[in-house]
């Protein structure tokens, strides 16, 4: 049984997606923790309701990036987690912390990588005049928003979409996809190669192909 600990920094909707999922599916794993590094995350009331062991540990307590991450990552390690999946985690995370957890760890970004890396992914969007934009799920590599694509979900941009109707529509995929990946790779039907490339078993291609399409287009 796998173990699974998520992290967030605020309401952490997506992490709230994969709970109600692994909740109605019944998954063979273990939600282990949700840990934060704010102790106002409003998603830190949602797990403990859930039943699910929250932990905060704060970035306001430490020097610098380097000596928060090594505290984070220790308090990680007690749950000897299978998977560690960033949910809204606003950390720049350093390359020690993101090579200890190579091939464990996953995020998911609002737009269509390599598109729109960084913030404000919505307004970038607009302002490049795209016709589709989306989410992508990935795992995480020291590069920025740039680690091997998992899967991805689109939705189309509208002449009068502004930032906030553009990031409701790709949020409602992020809910979508996020869970299925996550229930995926703790079936060990994805998983990362060696050579850094994503390995999915045969069936899961059409599965992902289908997210794709699934994005309102």
């Amino acid at each position: 049984m796998k173990n699974i600990v998520i992290l967030i920094s605020g309401r952490g909707s997506n992490m709230e997606a994969i709970v109600r999922t692994f909740n109605q599916e019944k998954w063979d794993a273990r939600l282990s923790a949700v840990i934060s590094n704010r102790a106002d995350a409003a998603g830190l009331g949602f797990a403990g309701k859930a039943g699910i062991p929250t932990r905060v540990v704060s970035h306001k307590d430490y020097p610098d990036r380097e000596s928060y991450d090594a505290v984070l990552q220790k308090t990680i390690d007690e749950y000897q987690p299978d998977l560690l999946i960033l949910a809204g985690f606003m950390r720049i995370l350093t390359t020690g912390f993101v090579e200890h957890y190579t091939g464990r760890m996953i995020n998911i970004h609002p737009s269509l990588l390599p598109s729109f890396r960084g913030l404000h992914t919505h307004q970038q969007a607009i302002d490049a005049g795209v016709r589709v934009h989306g989410a992508t799920v990935h795992f995480v590599t020291p590069e920025l928003d740039g680690g091997p694509i998992i899967a991805q979900a689109i939705v189309p941009v509208f002449p009068d979409d502004n930032e906030d109707k553009l990031a409701d529509r790709v949020l409602e995929q992020e809910h979508r996809i996020y869970p299925r990946v996550v229930r995926l790779i703790v079936e060990d039907r994805i998983s990362l190669n060696e050579d850094g490339s994503v390995n999915l078993s045969p069936e899961v291609v059409d599965s992902l192909s289908f997210i794709v399409k699934g994005g309102g287009l």
